[in-house]
Protein backbone atom coordinates (compact mmCIF):
# COMPACT_ATOMS: atom_id res chain seq x y z
CA UNK A 1 0.00 0.00 0.00
CA UNK A 2 1.20 3.81 -0.38
CA UNK A 3 1.65 5.23 2.55
CA UNK A 4 1.06 8.92 2.95
CA UNK A 5 0.54 11.19 5.90
CA UNK A 6 -2.33 12.96 4.26
CA UNK A 7 -5.24 10.77 2.14
CA UNK A 8 -7.15 11.63 -0.83
CA UNK A 9 -11.08 12.04 0.01
CA UNK A 10 -13.06 9.42 -1.86
CA UNK A 11 -15.21 12.23 -2.98
CA UNK A 12 -12.65 14.49 -4.46
CA UNK A 13 -13.28 15.93 -7.86
CA UNK A 14 -11.04 17.85 -10.23
CA UNK A 15 -12.72 20.37 -11.94
CA UNK A 16 -11.80 22.26 -14.91
CA UNK A 17 -14.33 25.01 -17.32
CA UNK A 18 -17.50 22.57 -17.96
CA UNK A 19 -15.71 19.73 -16.08
CA UNK A 20 -15.98 18.00 -12.88
CA UNK A 21 -14.00 14.69 -12.64
CA UNK A 22 -14.73 12.20 -10.52
CA UNK A 23 -11.61 9.67 -9.42
CA UNK A 24 -11.50 5.95 -8.95
CA UNK A 25 -10.90 4.46 -6.26
CA UNK A 26 -7.45 4.90 -4.98
CA UNK A 27 -5.11 3.16 -2.76
CA UNK A 28 -3.99 7.09 -1.57
CA UNK A 29 -7.83 7.01 -0.36
CA UNK A 30 -6.66 5.31 2.32
CA UNK A 31 -5.80 6.87 5.63
CA UNK A 32 -2.23 5.13 6.47
CA UNK A 33 -2.52 1.73 8.40
CA UNK A 34 -6.05 2.12 8.31
CA UNK A 35 -8.25 -1.30 7.46
CA UNK A 36 -10.33 -0.19 4.43
CA UNK A 37 -13.89 -1.69 6.46
CA UNK A 38 -12.81 1.67 8.80
CA UNK A 39 -12.78 4.42 6.43
CA UNK A 40 -15.18 6.43 4.29
CA UNK A 41 -13.96 4.67 0.81
CA UNK A 42 -15.03 1.47 1.82
CA UNK A 43 -16.80 0.74 -1.22
CA UNK A 44 -21.13 0.43 -0.74
CA UNK A 45 -22.71 -1.97 -3.05
CA UNK A 46 -23.78 -0.87 -6.20
CA UNK A 47 -27.11 -2.04 -7.70
CA UNK A 48 -28.31 -2.47 -11.74
CA UNK A 49 -32.13 -3.34 -12.75
CA UNK A 50 -32.31 -4.21 -16.29
CA UNK A 51 -35.78 -5.31 -17.95
CA UNK A 52 -36.04 -7.18 -21.00
CA UNK A 53 -39.82 -7.78 -22.37
CA UNK A 54 -41.43 -11.23 -24.32
CA UNK A 55 -39.70 -13.64 -21.78
CA UNK A 56 -37.48 -16.29 -23.38
CA UNK A 57 -37.83 -19.69 -25.73
CA UNK A 58 -39.30 -22.30 -24.01
CA UNK A 59 -36.66 -25.44 -23.33
CA UNK A 60 -33.67 -22.98 -24.07
CA UNK A 61 -33.26 -20.68 -20.64
CA UNK A 62 -34.03 -23.47 -17.69
CA UNK A 63 -30.88 -25.04 -16.15
CA UNK A 64 -30.25 -28.70 -15.98
CA UNK A 65 -29.98 -29.78 -11.96
CA UNK A 66 -30.09 -26.99 -9.16
CA UNK A 67 -28.64 -25.43 -6.31
CA UNK A 68 -24.80 -25.84 -6.79
CA UNK A 69 -25.01 -29.13 -9.12
CA UNK A 70 -26.25 -27.04 -12.83
CA UNK A 71 -25.08 -26.91 -15.93
CA UNK A 72 -26.09 -23.63 -17.73
CA UNK A 73 -28.47 -23.78 -20.43
CA UNK A 74 -28.41 -22.17 -23.82
CA UNK A 75 -29.58 -18.92 -22.87
CA UNK A 76 -26.91 -17.99 -20.27
CA UNK A 77 -24.30 -19.81 -21.48
CA UNK A 78 -22.41 -16.58 -21.93
CA UNK A 79 -22.65 -16.09 -18.07
CA UNK A 80 -20.61 -19.16 -17.42
CA UNK A 81 -17.38 -17.39 -17.33
CA UNK A 82 -19.00 -15.77 -14.11
CA UNK A 83 -20.43 -18.95 -12.52
CA UNK A 84 -19.33 -18.02 -9.10
CA UNK A 85 -21.19 -14.83 -9.14
CA UNK A 86 -24.41 -16.11 -10.59
CA UNK A 87 -27.45 -17.20 -9.18
CA UNK A 88 -30.69 -18.30 -12.07
CA UNK A 89 -34.04 -18.46 -10.89
CA UNK A 90 -36.74 -20.37 -12.46
CA UNK A 91 -40.27 -21.16 -11.65
CA UNK A 92 -41.38 -17.60 -10.16
CA UNK A 93 -44.38 -15.59 -11.18
CA UNK A 94 -44.99 -12.14 -12.26
CA UNK A 95 -48.30 -11.95 -10.88
CA UNK A 96 -47.93 -8.22 -10.79
CA UNK A 97 -47.69 -8.53 -14.92
CA UNK A 98 -51.20 -10.36 -15.10
CA UNK A 99 -54.63 -8.37 -15.75
CA UNK A 100 -56.54 -7.98 -12.18
CA UNK A 101 -59.56 -9.61 -11.76
CA UNK A 102 -62.10 -8.65 -14.16
CA UNK A 103 -59.96 -6.10 -15.97
CA UNK A 104 -58.70 -7.17 -19.52
CA UNK A 105 -55.57 -6.11 -21.82
CA UNK A 106 -52.82 -5.41 -19.02
CA UNK A 107 -49.49 -7.60 -19.90
CA UNK A 108 -48.15 -5.10 -23.12
CA UNK A 109 -48.05 -2.19 -20.77
CA UNK A 110 -46.45 -3.44 -17.39
CA UNK A 111 -43.22 -3.42 -17.93
CA UNK A 112 -43.11 -0.94 -14.75
CA UNK A 113 -44.20 -3.55 -12.59
CA UNK A 114 -40.91 -5.10 -13.00
CA UNK A 115 -39.11 -3.50 -9.59
CA UNK A 116 -42.07 -2.83 -7.66
CA UNK A 117 -44.31 -6.30 -7.96
CA UNK A 118 -47.40 -3.46 -8.43
CA UNK A 119 -50.35 -4.18 -10.65
CA UNK A 120 -50.37 -0.59 -12.07
CA UNK A 121 -53.83 1.45 -11.90
CA UNK A 122 -55.34 1.18 -15.57
CA UNK A 123 -55.58 4.39 -16.74
CA UNK A 124 -55.12 6.72 -19.83
CA UNK A 125 -55.01 10.17 -17.71
CA UNK A 126 -52.40 12.06 -15.26
CA UNK A 127 -54.12 9.69 -12.14
CA UNK A 128 -51.44 6.78 -12.99
CA UNK A 129 -50.84 5.13 -9.97
CA UNK A 130 -48.18 1.95 -9.90
CA UNK A 131 -45.27 1.05 -6.89
CA UNK A 132 -42.15 3.01 -6.01
CA UNK A 133 -39.43 0.24 -7.26
CA UNK A 134 -36.82 -1.39 -5.21
CA UNK A 135 -33.59 0.92 -7.99
CA UNK A 136 -34.96 3.88 -6.43
CA UNK A 137 -35.64 2.31 -2.58
CA UNK A 138 -31.91 1.55 -3.06
CA UNK A 139 -31.09 5.02 -3.89
CA UNK A 140 -33.15 6.81 -1.37
CA UNK A 141 -30.41 4.24 1.03
CA UNK A 142 -27.22 4.67 -0.64
CA UNK A 143 -27.17 7.13 -3.46
CA UNK A 144 -27.67 10.64 -1.41
CA UNK A 145 -23.73 10.87 -1.27
CA UNK A 146 -23.04 10.71 -4.52
CA UNK A 147 -23.29 13.26 -7.57
CA UNK A 148 -26.26 11.71 -9.30
CA UNK A 149 -28.28 9.28 -6.93
CA UNK A 150 -29.37 7.27 -9.58
CA UNK A 151 -29.03 7.17 -13.30
CA UNK A 152 -31.95 5.67 -15.83
CA UNK A 153 -31.29 4.57 -19.08
CA UNK A 154 -32.91 3.39 -22.46
CA UNK A 155 -32.30 1.88 -25.50
CA UNK A 156 -35.40 3.02 -27.74
CA UNK A 157 -37.07 6.02 -28.01
CA UNK A 158 -40.31 6.52 -26.39
CA UNK A 159 -41.57 8.42 -29.56
CA UNK A 160 -40.93 5.88 -32.17
CA UNK A 161 -40.37 2.19 -32.76
CA UNK A 162 -43.18 0.86 -31.15
CA UNK A 163 -46.47 0.90 -31.05
CA UNK A 164 -48.72 3.66 -29.86
CA UNK A 165 -49.80 2.98 -26.24
CA UNK A 166 -53.22 1.02 -25.88
CA UNK A 167 -55.57 -0.81 -24.15
CA UNK A 168 -56.63 1.56 -21.91
CA UNK A 169 -53.02 1.96 -19.83
CA UNK A 170 -50.93 4.85 -19.89
CA UNK A 171 -47.99 5.15 -21.80
CA UNK A 172 -46.03 5.68 -18.43
CA UNK A 173 -46.10 2.30 -17.68
CA UNK A 174 -44.09 0.92 -20.72
CA UNK A 175 -41.73 3.94 -21.21
CA UNK A 176 -40.20 3.33 -17.25
CA UNK A 177 -39.45 0.71 -15.10
CA UNK A 178 -37.87 3.12 -12.34
CA UNK A 179 -40.51 5.16 -10.64
CA UNK A 180 -39.17 7.31 -7.40
CA UNK A 181 -42.79 7.29 -6.22
CA UNK A 182 -46.36 5.51 -6.69
CA UNK A 183 -47.21 8.45 -9.13
CA UNK A 184 -43.51 9.75 -10.33
CA UNK A 185 -41.63 8.22 -13.13
CA UNK A 186 -38.42 8.49 -13.75
CA UNK A 187 -37.32 9.12 -17.57
CA UNK A 188 -34.85 6.81 -19.04
CA UNK A 189 -32.44 8.36 -21.08
CA UNK A 190 -31.25 7.12 -24.38
CA UNK A 191 -28.31 9.47 -25.48
CA UNK A 192 -25.13 8.03 -24.18
CA UNK A 193 -23.96 11.64 -24.96
CA UNK A 194 -26.69 13.45 -22.56
CA UNK A 195 -25.42 10.59 -19.68
CA UNK A 196 -21.78 11.58 -20.02
CA UNK A 197 -22.28 14.86 -19.44
CA UNK A 198 -24.27 14.27 -16.22
CA UNK A 199 -21.14 12.08 -15.01
CA UNK A 200 -18.73 14.56 -16.26
CA UNK A 201 -20.06 18.14 -17.03
CA UNK A 202 -20.93 18.97 -13.80
CA UNK A 203 -18.44 22.08 -13.24
CA UNK A 204 -18.92 25.15 -14.93
CA UNK A 205 -22.14 26.02 -17.23
CA UNK A 206 -23.63 24.66 -20.08
CA UNK A 207 -22.26 27.48 -22.45
CA UNK A 208 -18.56 26.24 -21.30
CA UNK A 209 -19.94 22.59 -22.09
CA UNK A 210 -20.99 23.50 -25.62
CA UNK A 211 -18.38 25.16 -26.40
CA UNK A 212 -16.03 22.52 -25.38
CA UNK A 213 -17.86 19.93 -27.31
CA UNK A 214 -17.79 22.15 -30.10
CA UNK A 215 -14.40 22.23 -30.20
CA UNK A 216 -14.05 18.58 -29.82
CA UNK A 217 -12.20 18.77 -26.89
CA UNK A 218 -11.78 16.20 -24.53
CA UNK A 219 -13.10 16.77 -21.03
CA UNK A 220 -9.68 15.62 -20.02
CA UNK A 221 -8.00 18.45 -21.67
CA UNK A 222 -9.47 21.06 -18.73
CA UNK A 223 -8.11 19.23 -16.54
CA UNK A 224 -4.71 18.06 -17.91
CA UNK A 225 -2.77 20.51 -15.95
CA UNK A 226 -4.34 19.88 -12.52
CA UNK A 227 -4.36 15.58 -13.46
CA UNK A 228 -0.24 15.85 -13.89
CA UNK A 229 0.33 18.03 -10.46
CA UNK A 230 -2.39 15.47 -8.70
CA UNK A 231 -0.19 12.17 -10.09
CA UNK A 232 3.03 13.64 -8.76
CA UNK A 233 2.03 12.53 -5.56
CA UNK A 234 0.83 8.97 -5.88
CA UNK A 235 2.14 6.01 -5.78
CA UNK A 236 3.03 3.72 -9.16
CA UNK A 237 0.43 1.69 -8.57
CA UNK A 238 -2.33 4.83 -8.17
CA UNK A 239 -0.88 6.28 -11.25
CA UNK A 240 -1.17 3.25 -13.29
CA UNK A 241 -4.63 2.95 -12.27
CA UNK A 242 -5.86 6.89 -12.68
CA UNK A 243 -4.17 6.35 -16.56
CA UNK A 244 -6.24 3.57 -17.05
CA UNK A 245 -9.37 5.69 -16.08
CA UNK A 246 -8.11 8.34 -18.27
CA UNK A 247 -7.36 5.93 -21.72
CA UNK A 248 -11.32 4.34 -21.12
CA UNK A 249 -12.86 8.27 -20.95
CA UNK A 250 -11.25 9.19 -24.09
CA UNK A 251 -12.21 5.98 -25.97
CA UNK A 252 -15.48 6.73 -24.50
CA UNK A 253 -15.64 9.81 -25.90
CA UNK A 254 -14.15 8.69 -29.17
CA UNK A 255 -17.45 6.19 -29.67
CA UNK A 256 -19.32 9.16 -28.85
CA UNK A 257 -18.26 11.25 -31.46
CA UNK A 258 -19.31 8.73 -34.24
CA UNK A 259 -23.22 8.58 -32.90
CA UNK A 260 -23.03 12.16 -33.75
CA UNK A 261 -23.35 11.16 -36.87
CA UNK A 262 -26.45 9.38 -36.66
CA UNK A 263 -28.60 10.87 -39.49
CA UNK A 264 -31.86 10.32 -37.24
CA UNK A 265 -33.31 8.30 -40.34
CA UNK A 266 -34.66 4.71 -40.94
CA UNK A 267 -32.34 2.58 -41.46
CA UNK A 268 -33.15 -1.00 -43.58
CA UNK A 269 -35.56 -2.27 -41.09
CA UNK A 270 -37.58 0.91 -40.33
CA UNK A 271 -35.79 1.05 -37.32
CA UNK A 272 -35.02 4.90 -36.07
CA UNK A 273 -32.02 5.86 -34.23
CA UNK A 274 -32.59 9.86 -33.21
CA UNK A 275 -29.72 12.16 -34.34
CA UNK A 276 -26.45 11.14 -32.22
CA UNK A 277 -27.47 8.02 -30.70
CA UNK A 278 -26.34 4.90 -32.19
CA UNK A 279 -27.88 3.12 -35.07
CA UNK A 280 -26.59 -0.03 -33.86
CA UNK A 281 -28.15 -1.46 -30.94
CA UNK A 282 -24.75 -3.53 -29.97
CA UNK A 283 -22.84 -0.11 -29.94
CA UNK A 284 -25.39 1.31 -28.00
CA UNK A 285 -26.22 -1.01 -25.27
CA UNK A 286 -21.92 -1.26 -24.87
CA UNK A 287 -21.93 2.21 -24.71
CA UNK A 288 -24.48 2.68 -22.18
CA UNK A 289 -22.74 -0.18 -19.53
CA UNK A 290 -19.15 1.66 -20.03
CA UNK A 291 -20.74 4.62 -18.80
CA UNK A 292 -22.36 2.79 -15.95
CA UNK A 293 -19.17 1.05 -14.96
CA UNK A 294 -17.33 4.12 -15.06
CA UNK A 295 -19.72 5.83 -13.29
CA UNK A 296 -20.12 3.20 -10.50
CA UNK A 297 -15.95 3.36 -10.90
CA UNK A 298 -15.54 7.06 -9.69
CA UNK A 299 -18.52 6.70 -6.92
CA UNK A 300 -20.95 9.13 -9.75
CA UNK A 301 -24.00 6.96 -8.51
CA UNK A 302 -24.22 3.52 -7.41
CA UNK A 303 -27.57 2.71 -8.77
CA UNK A 304 -28.95 2.53 -12.10
CA UNK A 305 -31.64 0.60 -14.22
CA UNK A 306 -32.02 -0.52 -17.99
CA UNK A 307 -34.69 -0.84 -20.16
CA UNK A 308 -33.16 -2.84 -23.05
CA UNK A 309 -36.70 -2.84 -25.27
CA UNK A 310 -40.58 -1.56 -25.19
CA UNK A 311 -43.33 -4.15 -25.69
CA UNK A 312 -44.46 -4.09 -29.06
CA UNK A 313 -41.08 -3.40 -30.55
CA UNK A 314 -39.95 -4.65 -34.07
CA UNK A 315 -36.59 -4.48 -33.82
CA UNK A 316 -34.10 -6.68 -35.13
CA UNK A 317 -30.73 -8.04 -33.39
CA UNK A 318 -28.24 -8.67 -36.71
CA UNK A 319 -25.49 -9.72 -34.25
CA UNK A 320 -27.71 -12.43 -33.22
CA UNK A 321 -28.40 -13.85 -36.53
CA UNK A 322 -31.98 -13.23 -36.57
CA UNK A 323 -33.63 -10.66 -38.89
CA UNK A 324 -36.71 -10.85 -37.53
CA UNK A 325 -37.87 -8.10 -35.30
CA UNK A 326 -38.11 -8.86 -31.40
CA UNK A 327 -41.98 -8.43 -30.70
CA UNK A 328 -42.87 -10.95 -33.52
CA UNK A 329 -39.93 -13.84 -33.23
CA UNK A 330 -41.34 -14.26 -29.29
CA UNK A 331 -45.24 -15.53 -30.91
CA UNK A 332 -43.49 -18.75 -31.80
CA UNK A 333 -46.68 -20.25 -32.03
CA UNK A 334 -45.13 -23.17 -30.80
CA UNK A 335 -42.87 -24.16 -33.88
CA UNK A 336 -39.59 -25.76 -32.47
CA UNK A 337 -37.83 -24.29 -35.54
CA UNK A 338 -39.83 -20.46 -34.41
CA UNK A 339 -38.33 -21.29 -31.02
CA UNK A 340 -35.07 -22.34 -31.78
CA UNK A 341 -34.74 -19.08 -33.90
CA UNK A 342 -36.13 -17.13 -30.46
CA UNK A 343 -33.80 -18.47 -28.64
CA UNK A 344 -30.94 -16.65 -30.45
CA UNK A 345 -32.50 -13.55 -29.57
CA UNK A 346 -32.12 -14.49 -25.94
CA UNK A 347 -28.63 -15.33 -25.87
CA UNK A 348 -27.51 -12.61 -27.76
CA UNK A 349 -29.14 -10.24 -25.05
CA UNK A 350 -27.71 -12.28 -22.50
CA UNK A 351 -23.93 -11.97 -24.47
CA UNK A 352 -24.40 -7.96 -23.69
CA UNK A 353 -24.86 -8.28 -20.42
CA UNK A 354 -22.12 -10.76 -19.83
CA UNK A 355 -20.15 -7.25 -21.85
CA UNK A 356 -21.22 -5.66 -18.18
CA UNK A 357 -20.51 -8.00 -16.11
CA UNK A 358 -16.95 -8.61 -17.64
CA UNK A 359 -16.25 -4.85 -17.43
CA UNK A 360 -17.10 -5.19 -13.82
CA UNK A 361 -14.88 -7.99 -13.20
CA UNK A 362 -11.95 -6.39 -14.35
CA UNK A 363 -12.14 -2.76 -12.81
CA UNK A 364 -10.61 -3.10 -8.85
CA UNK A 365 -12.71 -1.52 -6.31
CA UNK A 366 -10.90 -1.62 -2.82
CA UNK A 367 -10.64 -5.14 -1.65
CA UNK A 368 -12.27 -6.40 -4.68
CA UNK A 369 -13.74 -5.75 -7.98
CA UNK A 370 -16.95 -3.92 -8.75
CA UNK A 371 -18.34 -7.18 -9.76
CA UNK A 372 -17.32 -8.02 -5.80
CA UNK A 373 -19.53 -4.98 -4.97
CA UNK A 374 -22.47 -5.13 -7.16
CA UNK A 375 -25.63 -6.19 -7.94
CA UNK A 376 -27.50 -7.08 -11.46
CA UNK A 377 -30.89 -7.74 -11.34
CA UNK A 378 -31.82 -9.34 -14.99
CA UNK A 379 -35.22 -10.20 -15.98
CA UNK A 380 -38.31 -10.16 -17.65
CA UNK A 381 -42.21 -10.43 -16.86
CA UNK A 382 -43.61 -13.07 -19.42
CA UNK A 383 -42.98 -16.96 -19.42
CA UNK A 384 -43.87 -17.93 -22.86
CA UNK A 385 -44.43 -14.83 -24.63
CA UNK A 386 -46.08 -16.90 -27.11
CA UNK A 387 -49.14 -17.24 -25.06
CA UNK A 388 -48.61 -13.95 -22.47
CA UNK A 389 -48.25 -16.56 -19.52
CA UNK A 390 -47.09 -14.81 -16.74
CA UNK A 391 -45.49 -17.26 -14.77
CA UNK A 392 -42.10 -19.36 -14.71
CA UNK A 393 -40.12 -16.15 -16.02
CA UNK A 394 -36.79 -15.83 -16.12
CA UNK A 395 -34.41 -14.15 -13.60
CA UNK A 396 -30.87 -13.95 -12.68
CA UNK A 397 -28.88 -12.37 -10.18
CA UNK A 398 -24.87 -11.59 -11.03
CA UNK A 399 -22.18 -10.29 -8.11
CA UNK A 400 -21.07 -10.55 -5.17
CA UNK A 401 -23.83 -7.55 -3.44
CA UNK A 402 -21.06 -6.70 -1.30
CA UNK A 403 -20.35 -10.53 -0.16
CA UNK A 404 -23.89 -10.81 0.46
CA UNK A 405 -24.83 -12.89 -2.26
CA UNK A 406 -23.53 -16.90 -2.76
CA UNK A 407 -23.04 -17.67 -6.58
CA UNK A 408 -23.07 -20.70 -8.77
CA UNK A 409 -26.60 -21.74 -7.86
CA UNK A 410 -29.92 -22.55 -9.65
CA UNK A 411 -32.57 -22.02 -7.22
CA UNK A 412 -36.07 -23.83 -9.31
CA UNK A 413 -39.20 -22.64 -7.28
CA UNK A 414 -42.94 -24.49 -7.20
CA UNK A 415 -44.68 -23.22 -10.29
CA UNK A 416 -47.77 -20.40 -9.91
CA UNK A 417 -46.25 -20.08 -5.85
CA UNK A 418 -43.24 -17.66 -5.56
CA UNK A 419 -44.40 -13.99 -7.52
CA UNK A 420 -41.29 -12.15 -7.89
CA UNK A 421 -41.87 -9.63 -5.43
CA UNK A 422 -40.97 -12.00 -3.24
CA UNK A 423 -37.37 -11.58 -4.68
CA UNK A 424 -37.43 -8.06 -4.83
CA UNK A 425 -37.99 -8.19 -0.78
CA UNK A 426 -35.25 -9.81 -0.62
CA UNK A 427 -32.34 -7.28 -2.51
CA UNK A 428 -33.98 -4.73 -0.46
CA UNK A 429 -32.78 -6.67 2.48
CA UNK A 430 -29.52 -7.00 0.70
CA UNK A 431 -28.63 -2.92 1.14
CA UNK A 432 -30.01 -3.05 5.01
CA UNK A 433 -33.75 -1.74 4.34
CA UNK A 434 -35.21 -3.91 6.26
CA UNK A 435 -39.15 -3.05 5.25
CA UNK A 436 -41.55 -6.16 5.66
CA UNK A 437 -43.17 -6.48 2.63
CA UNK A 438 -43.10 -4.52 -1.37
CA UNK A 439 -45.92 -5.65 -4.26
CA UNK A 440 -47.62 -9.02 -3.29
CA UNK A 441 -44.42 -10.30 -1.76
CA UNK A 442 -45.39 -13.01 0.87
CA UNK A 443 -41.81 -13.03 2.66
CA UNK A 444 -37.70 -13.09 0.92
CA UNK A 445 -37.09 -15.44 -1.50
CA UNK A 446 -36.33 -18.66 0.38
CA UNK A 447 -32.57 -20.25 0.01
CA UNK A 448 -31.71 -16.49 -1.62
CA UNK A 449 -29.47 -15.36 1.30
Amino acid sequence: MFITKKHIARRAFLRGSGVALALPFLESMLPAQTPLRNTAANPKTRFTGIFVPHGAAPGYWVPKGEGKDFEFSMMYKPLEPFRDHTVIMSGLWSKSAEPPPGVTGADHWVASAFMCGVKPRKTTGSDIHDGTTIDQLIAQKIGQETLLPSLQLALEDPGANSSNCGEGYSCAYTNSVSWSSPTQPQPMELDPQVVFERLFGAGGNAQERAARRAQDRSILDSVSQSLTRFKRDLGASDRARLDEYETDIREIERRLDLAKKSSGQANTDGFVAPAGVPESFDEHVKLHFDLQALAFRGDITRVSALLYARDLTARTYPESGVTVGFHGASHHAENPKNIERYSHINQYHIKCLAYFVDKLAKTNDGDGTLLDHSLILYGTNMGDSNQHLHYDVPHVLVGGAGGKLQGGRHLPFPSKTVTTSNLLLSILHMYGIDQPSIGDSSGPLVGLV
